[in-house]
């Protein structure tokens, strides 16, 4: 227990045999505690060492303890005066490392923006907020599978701000169940206590920290490209109702997406809405994360149902019944 004032933990043990008899002398002494002779001698050095035992008046050639009120307040003083220098120091290491962070996060753009320029600079950044994050991250991913070695990088930080109480709600296109490496993600995060949920399409990449910091792609076509830190309070207001609106109309990880009034999922809905805003095949998958085979299989089971000889009909009488 001593430790933290510099005194070993067998110096401590003739110390306190001392204190109970301070007449014994080195055989004695080794007795009460079991240690050698040798031994003892080295610890009562060290006790001298530390004004904790003194030359006895009375036994001569003998050492007395000094009382615990007296040595052991002395050493915790000193303790306590290294530790405030010691915390003086790092208030003002880090304050410089303030100042480093600062600069190293590029130039300013304005006072509520900081363009992150590529995507060392983004994933350096992100790594900085989720040690920061106190009670809350929000995201939006678009696609792409969590690759094996990027979700080894990821866990760590997600996992320890969990410990931490924080709440990790991601959205994620519901084509990602097709992906082994994003399932595999997905199911992590849930049985470590995060929350996700799917949508059939999802506009554009988003990470939002504790409502106070937005993190959003330069170029949604190109993500590694970097992006923008926004501090607006406007801005991330709109963000977060956006965010809210979307979570509200997704379905959780590990539950089947549910068919509305007419039979029909969110995903074929979703498809639906592209179709009669003239997207091609092509795009329409993009847009869902799934193959052109997909796309085609199921406005041909669509066109099926509503009647259709062709998209632009299909699209029509989605429209006409209430489908959209």
């Amino acid at each position: 227990m001593l430790q933290l004032l510099g005194l070993s933990a067998q110096a401590e043990a003739v110390y306190r045999a001392t204190l109970q008899q301070p007449d014994h002398g080195v055989l004695a002494l080794a007795e009460d505690t079991g240690l050698s002779e040798s031994e003892i001698r080295d610890c009562l050095d060290e006790l001298a060492a530390l004004l904790l035992v003194k030359p006895s008046d009375q036994y001569g050639g003998r050492l007395r303890p000094v009382s615990p009120e007296v040595g052991l307040a002395t050493l915790l003083a000193s303790a306590e005066a290294t530790l405030a220098e010691r915390q003086a120091q790092l208030k003002k290491t880090r304050a410089e490392i303030a100042a480093i962070a600062a600069e190293h996060r590029g130039t300013q753009s304005s006072d509520n923006a900081i363009r992150l320029q590529g995507l060392d600079a983004v994933r350096a950044r992100l790594e900085e907020l989720q040690h920061a994050t106190e009670f809350e991250c929000l995201s939006l991913n678009p696609g792409g599978a969590h690759r094996p070695d990027a979700r080894s990088a990821a866990a760590p930080l997600n996992e320890e701000a969990l410990r931490r109480g924080v709440i990790i709600r991601a959205l994620c296109r519901e084509s990602f169940r097709n992906d082994p490496d994003t399932l595999a993600y997905a199911r992590w995060l849930t049985e470590h206590g995060g929350q996700m949920r799917t949508l059939p399409t999802i506009p554009i990449q988003m990470i939002v920290i504790d409502r106070r910091v937005a993190i959003l792609p330069l170029s949604p076509a190109d993500p590694r490209s970097g992006a923008l830190e926004i501090h607006s309070p406007g801005i991330l207001a709109a963000l977060c109702a956006f965010f809210e609106q979307s979570w509200s109309e997704g379905t959780c990880f590990g539950e089947r997406p549910q068919s509305d009034n007419h039979e029909c999922t969110p995903m074929e809905r979703a498809l639906l809405g592209f179709v009669a805003a003239g997207d091609t095949d092509e795009a329409a998958g993009r847009k869902l994360g799934v193959s052109l085979r997909t796309v085609r299989r199921m406005m041909s089971t669509l066109m099926g149902r509503l009647d259709a000889s062709s998209r632009f009909q299909a699209g029509v009488n989605a429209t006409r019944r209430g489908w959209l």
